[in-house]
């Protein structure tokens, strides 16, 4: 083989290694990395039972005083609705003050290193609005949902309880994420359509989303993510990430949602982390959309 027939074939060995490698890496900049689920973020009514005696559990009941001392899970410390949220008017509910939401969870005995589980008697977005503000102060780490929550412990004829425990005051160390907040200018933007990098996702019932929506927001129930009414308990997550998909959530784009009162888009948030996907909560909502008077849309059309 002459000189010059070496020279070529080196040049098109060479040719070869440059194209393998820039066909993989366009193929990497264009498939983004697959979610990964965090089963960590989901505790089954079995779970709860075998570790009820655990030291480092804490188990968070949100919902009224009444409910609570008429029954609730063994061991279960109360946490009401004004403990991690506003009232007022406008909007409705948002985040209290750091300081504020970091004494009312440490005066229920939540630490650093606890294992808290999460359900509400009245409504399951009442648990997840907790979620979601553990998951901004950065502490939601060992946070989970009771899976099916206090129904399937009941339909289970699980004990319950009427005894308070005695409670040690917790020790937290929060590292607040306020990217997880989307304020009322980033969702401006989100429902211009300028921004592709994103997904708007409606978390109330499909006849409040027909009444009056944000412009560009595709209409998912939370409830949707439940097996039944009567097995509460969360889909598969492949079920879950083919719904999402077809709501235009998919890995790569980040899942913003809201509701009236930032609620139900809290559920909404949960699973979204649950399935390994980026996250944020517009919690503002549809109250405080509709009362600035932005613009809205009508009907089954997102736009």
């Amino acid at each position: 083989m002459s000189k010059q027939q070496h020279r070529f074939l080196r040049t098109a060995r060479v040719l070869v290694v440059i194209t393998t490698m820039f066909t993989g890496l366009v193929a990497t900049t264009q498939q983004p990395a697959a979610a990964k689920t965090r089963p960590e973020l989901l505790v089954s009514t079995q779970w709860l039972a075998d570790h009820l005696s655990d030291p480092k559990l804490v188990i968070v009941h949100v919902g009224d005083a009444d409910a609570y001392q008429t029954a609730h899970l063994p061991g279960a410390r109360l946490l009401t609705a004004d403990k991690i949220a506003t009232q007022h008017e406008m909007p409705h509910v948002e985040l209290l003050p750091d300081d504020q939401l970091k004494a009312n969870l440490e005066a229920i005995g939540i630490s650093n290193d606890s294992r808290v589980v999460i359900y509400s008697p009245d409504w399951d977005p009442h648990a997840t609005r907790l979620y979601f503000t553990l998951d901004y102060l950065g502490v939601a780490g060992h946070a989970a949902l009771l899976d099916g929550g206090i129904k399937k412990w009941n339909l289970e004829k699980r004990p319950m309880s009427t005894d308070a425990p005695t409670v040690n005051k917790g020790l937290l160390t929060i590292h607040p994420h306020p990217e997880i907040v989307a304020k009322m200018a980033a969702v401006q933007q989100l429902t211009s359509g300028s921004d592709s990098g994103a997904v708007l996702i409606d978390a109330r019932p499909i006849k409040r989303y027909r009444a009056g929506h944000l412009p560009g927001a595709a209409p998912f129930f939370w409830e949707k993510n439940l097996v039944s009414a009567e097995d509460p308990v969360l889909k598969s997550p492949e079920e879950l990430r083919k719904m999402y998909a077809a709501a235009g959530a998919i890995p790569g784009k980040k899942i913003v949602s809201y509701c009236e009162i930032g609620l139900q888009a809290s559920y909404t948030y949960f699973i979204a982390r649950y399935l390994g996907y980026d996250a944020a909560m517009y919690d503002g909502s549809y109250m405080e959309w509709s009362t600035t008077k932005q613009p809205s849309v009508r009907g089954d059309s997102a736009r």
